[in-house]
């Protein structure tokens, strides 16, 4: 397989070769025949507009301004373009939990249009050093519509592994706490960890077989020395699910283990208690006898009550030696 150049931050005043206007959210870059459209978030007038020009079918343009649309690949080849849809994990700071970013992409033989449903940094970062550094964009544009997608994609998967990082970052701190005597503590975070996972694993699994779909029908938009770069984008998508899978084991071992830590300490709490009640049981029944309104010898003398003290010290220390024999003390 050809090695490819790795695209480098440019120092290069930004602004060359951009189309933009100043009223609208379409932003766009030209070079070498090729155009790429970015627009975060469109709304329903934008999203005609850029159908008018590019020549779409209406269902994709109510896809585009949905809310949420399922992974998916739809192939028009009497128009000669796909329409791609892919989820990516993003963290939502107001709810302060993992959350589902959408990236809506049409790709054609000349144009290339990636719409975010809210703003995707390495697709933010690509598009401005591609804006800021001239000969990257020719180079890069020079390789046709297939190959930005593929940049655009393993941007944004590269993007994905440093929240696995964190996730396992997280699960190594619970595994500290666990051991340091917290298990209690650990019961939310535990809790919080596990639900990033599931988050994440509702996002990448149905990217999966969409991104199959993808490799296979990406072809005719890629040079013929380009066709095999695709399947990079598949690996990276496995290699997170299988981490992902790795991360599902070792959250729910930690969280039976810290599940048998606390009931190992809820049962030496209970064992203490039980022996307590165990060992106060006949002193209140002896106790009780003596405190009854009866006749017995020596009754209301000190001989009497110090040789009832004297019985219960013996009982308390027969029940101790009996635990300490038995080993539950």
């Amino acid at each position: 397989m050809p090695s490819l150049p790795r695209l480098k931050r440019s120092r290069t005043r930004p602004g060359a070769g951009v189309a933009t206007r100043t009223e609208s959210p379409i932003r766009e870059l030209s070079a070498s025949g090729l155009t790429w459209v970015n627009v975060v978030s469109p709304d329903l007038e934008t999203a005609n507009e850029l159908s008018d020009r590019f020549g779409w079918h209406p269902l994709d343009v109510e896809d585009v301004v949905s809310t949420r649309e399922r992974p998916k690949v739809d192939d028009y080849e009497d128009e000669g373009y796909l329409f791609v849809v892919l989820h990516f994990p993003a963290y939502d700071k107001a709810v302060q939990r993992l959350d589902t970013a959408e990236l809506d992409v049409f790709i054609g033989p000349d144009y290339l249009v990636t719409i975010p449903n809210r703003e995707l940094l390495p697709v933010t970062r690509l598009f401005g050093r591609c804006d800021n550094d001239e000969e990257l964009r020719e180079l890069l544009f020079a390789k046709g519509s297939g190959r930005v997608l593929y940049e655009v994609l393993d941007d944004l998967f590269d993007y994905c592994f440093p929240i696995l990082d964190k996730i396992g970052h997280k699960l190594r701190a619970v595994e500290n706490d666990m051991f340091e005597g917290e298990a209690e503590d650990v019961v939310r975070d535990i809790s919080n960890v596990k639900l990033e996972i599931i988050s994440y694993r509702k996002v990448i699994k149905p990217v999966r077989a969409t991104l199959r779909a993808l490799e296979r029908r990406v072809d005719r938009f890629l040079p013929e020395e380009l066709d095999l770069y695709f399947d990079d984008i598949v690996d990276a998508a496995e290699r997170i699910w299988d981490q992902l899978d790795n991360y599902k084991e070792v959250i729910e071992a930690l969280e039976a283990t810290n599940e048998s830590v606390i009931s190992h300490k809820q049962n030496d709490v209970l064992r203490i208690l039980t022996i307590f009640s165990v060992v106060l049981l006949p002193l209140t029944l002896i106790s009780g006898i003596f405190g009854m309104n009866v006749q017995f010898p020596g009754e209301g003398t000190h001989d009497a009550f110090w040789t009832v003290v004297g019985v219960m010290l013996v009982t308390i220390l027969g029940m101790v030696c009996f635990f300490r024999w038995k080993r539950w003390l």
